[in-house]
């Protein structure tokens, strides 16, 4: 399908600038010229293709242009129309073969250019790598790499917007593929009052938040909740992310926990602020609705404004350095600037390495270093390794270390009590045996595989291949079964000895989120294009099998509308809550898969209109309504609930609902049958009702909140001015595909 195809009304404001590859006809590359052999002046040349050099590089500036296909007036009106492209703008990577035929462009990117613009393309000398910038109010810049003719359509590997630049793993990969849905809007902007309602949803959102939050800056204070409460918090913050990511030496924390509540005790202001951030992360799954929210809020604050007193040397010690990894993760729970969380480890990383921790602890020479304080280090490194690769996952940034960068061991199997204080070596629990350090040992088996993933999609140097794909995918498979092997052979040797002692529901479906977001991230990359080439036909099921099995970690019984839960057994399900109320990976994480499962169902139902099969439905009286995989049908119902029960945690932002229910409108209406316009008025229909919806949840907030204030709801508080408001999970500072799928991406982004 053409451009024009899929995008009939592109915006007459949108400038696409086309710039071509130079070959220069009048000087050799620079090896051919310091060997002094012939050159035969191709990119790359002849002998250096046959030496298996990949720098093959011109000295001189090119001076004549490739041909690919540009009509001579469409490349001469562009000439004016676009300023040059800045060497910030453009990519270098390792040189691949190029090919002298046209390379096709993006689809959104394919139509005819308008009669003051029109389109041109730009690849750097060295790389088949290209630099597309299109203008509408700002400029975003896709960094794409072409296939050869024979194989049409160009993968994303990274997309630059403002002062941001995001990788293949960012979510925005897949969101790109819901154009028909935005374009609809787009289409009604003028008439619609889903619009006007949902502008209202963002000044009760603004102003909703703004309560929220303490004054800055928000000094530590000593003031706790009810000792029941703080120890229900405490809890759950161990059975969750101290079950799988290894922070705190669990004995230690309890002893100076209980010493907070002596009465004559004098308490550490340092391990108060520790403290305070256990509970903010145990609050997330407190209870169904997140009623803890304003006080976990208070608590990331008070420990961001006690982490930022110019006390720098003194920070410098493993207490802080377990501060700022749960602050880290404190802020990913509660939503404070978790989009943000992988920049912020940029300064924990380098901390720890200044403290030596990326070396193993016996090769810091003789010092006296004990058992527990040498597990402590060997412990926070390899959760500053998960964190770096789990972060630069979701934010599409490259990972901030490498398998080179240090030579600490993993953990050893160790469980907390053995490394009480002493000088004595201690033994290692069998790798059999289940200890509280068990799920971090094998979740680091997978580190290489992952790591290499990471780097595949998100490294600026990388511009990998299906191939290179594949193999990554099944590298990550063989780690898989190994980590799972390690797991089930723990479970198995506890189950005779009735202890206990073995892996929890919630770590298996936890390592099950965790590394199937490695496999959809991987080939999400080429999930568009195997919609119609079946060369990519194992990427589509990867996707689509991944996305399915992430929802069902989180959610294994089918939500239950008039519940946040699949089920009342369920209620205290702390994947669930966490999922529910939380923030960052948890939103990203079902956004993307639910997205996927939309386009796979679309693609399914489509293929299907026109078949025997939907003729024969006809002719027997079925309305024509087509059939599609329940499995994955239901998880896109579901997604509307588990969307909804979010705001009813206290999200704020109503997009997310708002897409969920387009979404399934959509997909309702070609399960019917239906045509465009019928299908198109189902989806506004179904956007007017969810923003009508959340405007009125929203209004609700803000009465309690008037009323609390000694006001009297939304007619007695001053509302913030009307303004641009991030998606949170659905937006990323700005990221406008208003700019990079013409107008129809421009309502979902403002």
């Amino acid at each position: 399908m053409s451009g024009s195809q899929l995008f009939p009304k592109l915006s007459v404001n949108i400038q696409v600038a086309w710039l071509t590859i130079h070959k220069n006809d009048n000087s050799s590359c620079i090896l051919c010229r310091k060997r002094k052999i012939k050159c035969d002046r191709e990119t790359p040349c002849g002998n250096c293709t046959k030496s298996g050099n990949v720098t093959c590089a011109y000295r001189d500036a090119p001076s004549r242009p490739r041909k690919l296909g540009i009509p001579r007036a469409a490349a001469s009106s562009t000439a004016t129309a676009v300023p040059p492209l800045t060497p910030s703008s453009t990519i270098l990577a390792p040189t691949v073969p190029t090919d002298s035929r046209t390379l096709p462009a993006e689809p959104w990117l394919s139509a005819a250019p308008s009669t003051a613009q029109s389109p041109a393309s730009t690849m750097t000398r060295n790389s088949r790598v290209e630099t597309k910038t299109v203008c509408l109010s700002r400029t975003v810049y896709f960094h794409a790499e072409h296939r050869s003719a024979d194989q049409p359509g160009a993968i994303i590997r990274s997309i630059t917007h403002k002062t941001r630049l995001f990788g293949q793993s960012h979510w925005a990969n897949v969101m790109t593929n819901l154009y028909e849905i935005f374009e609809v809007m787009e289409s009604h902007k003028e008439t619609s009052k889903a619009f006007v309602t949902e502008k209202r949803c963002k000044t009760l959102s603004k102003y909703i938040k703004s309560r929220r939050a303490p004054p800055w800056p928000c000094p530590p204070t000593p003031e706790l909740p009810r000792k029941d409460i703080a120890d229900a918090l405490v809890e759950r913050y161990l059975q969750t992310h101290e079950a799988i990511y290894r922070v705190l030496h669990i004995p230690t924390f309890r002893r100076d926990y209980a010493a907070v509540w002596d009465p004559g005790g004098n308490v550490d202001p340092s391990f108060l602020v520790q403290l305070k951030l256990v509970l903010a992360i145990g609050a997330a799954t407190y209870d169904s609705t997140f009623t803890l929210r304003t006080s976990a809020v208070r608590w990331v604050y008070e420990a961001q404004t006690w982490l930022s007193a110019p006390e720098f040397k003194h920070h410098l010690n493993i207490p802080t350095l377990q501060t700022s990894l749960l602050l880290l993760l404190a802020r990913d729970a509660t939503g404070i600037g978790e989009d943000m969380v992988w920049a912020s480890l940029g300064s924990t990383i380098r901390m720890a390495i200044y403290m030596g921790l990326h070396r193993d602890p016996a090769s810091l020479g003789p010092r006296t270093i004990t058992p527990l304080t040498a597990e402590l280090r060997r412990r926070l490194w390899n959760t500053i390794l998960e964190m770096a690769v789990h972060s630069s996952l979701n934010s599409g940034g490259p990972p901030l270390v490498g398998l080179a960068d240090f030579d600490t061991d993993p953990p050893g199997n160790f469980d907390d009590e053995q490394l009480e204080v002493t000088d004595e070596p201690v033994a290692a629990k069998p790798p059999d045996h289940f200890t509280q350090t068990t799920v971090a040992i094998a979740l680091r088996v997978t580190l290489p595989q992952r790591l290499a993933i990471a780097k595949y999609l998100n490294d600026l140097s990388s511009c990998g291949t299906y191939p290179e794909t594949l193999r990554l995918d099944a590298d990550l498979r063989t780690a898989y079964k190994t980590l799972s092997r390690i797991l089930q052979t723990c479970k198995t040797t506890a189950a005779p000895s009735g202890t206990g002692l073995s892996p929890s529901a919630f770590q298996f479906r936890m390592l099950e989120l965790l590394l199937q977001r490695y496999f959809m991230a991987l080939h999400v990359p080429f999930f568009a294009l195997s919609l119609s080439d079946a060369t990519f036909a194992f990427s589509r099921k990867v996707t689509v099998d991944s996305a399915l099995k992430l929802w069902r970690a989180v959610f294994p019984s089918p939500l239950d509308p008039s519940s946040c839960y699949p089920s009342p057994e369920d209620e205290n399900d702390m994947l669930c809550r966490m999922a529910v109320s939380g923030s960052g990976f948890f939103r990203t994480v079902a956004v993307q898969a639910c997205v996927a499962i939309a386009i796979e169902l679309k693609t399914q139902l489509r293929e299907e209109e026109g078949s025997l099969g939907s003729v024969h439905k006809v002719l027997l009286g079925s309305a024509g309504a087509l059939t599609c995989r329940p499995d994955l049908s239901g998880v896109l119902h579901e997604f509307k609930v588990w969307s909804w029960k979010a705001i009813l945690a206290g999200e704020t932002n109503v997009k997310g609902y708002l897409v969920a229910c387009m979404i399934d409108a959509q997909v309702e209406g070609l399960r019917k049958g239906l045509r465009d316009g019928e299908i198109a008025r189902l989806i506004l229909e179904a956007a007017e009702k969810a923003v009508e919806e959340g405007a009125a949840f929203l209004e609700g907030v803000v009465d309690t909140l008037g009323m609390e204030q000694g006001g009297d709801g939304v007619g007695g508080v001053v509302l913030p001015e009307l303004g641009l408001e991030d998606w949170d999970y659905m937006d990323t500072e700005g990221l406008q595909f208003a700019s990079s799928v013409p107008e129809h991406f421009g309502w979902v982004f403002q």
